[in-house]
């Protein structure tokens, strides 16, 4: 009878303290027309993961630029909230992928990779040149 009890007992024990599962983060793949379709505001960002140069030669307007293969990215995140929404993209959508899994990775919890900046700009949207961010 001991034993039965003891072995209720460790198993209650464990299963009150076992980890409560939640509901992983998806990074989340938007066409260029599902960001056309998305409301932006004031706790949305929208970045630009290419180098300076890059960035330079033309990007979303309104978007902000953080290198990913530079290395300022992994440690401009570290002092972003991570309740906004965030919309990344790159030259190809490579780069803002990855970028998205290290957001992903460090607990951000709402994250799109929108993709290629030629083809969000060939979809219409607004650009601008020059290093304003």
């Amino acid at each position: 009878m001991r034993a039965i009890l003891l072995a209720i007992l460790i198993l209650t024990t464990f299963s009150c303290a076992a980890p409560q599962q939640s509901t992983p983060v998806k990074v989340q793949n938007l066409s260029t027309q599902e960001f056309k379709r998305q409301r932006l505001g004031n706790k949305t960002m929208v970045v630009d993961v290419r180098t300076p140069e890059e960035f330079a030669d033309g990007h979303l307007t309104g978007a902000i630029n953080s290198d990913y293969r530079g290395g300022d990215f992994a440690e401009e995140i570290k002092t972003w909230k991570k309740n906004k929404v965030y919309y990344l993209y790159c030259a190809s959508g490579n780069r803002s992928g990855k970028a998205a899994e290290l957001m992903k990775a460090a607990g951000f919890q709402h994250i799109y990779n929108i993709g290629g900046y030629q083809a969000l700009r060939e979809a219409g949207l607004p650009t601008e040149q020059g290093m304003d961010e």
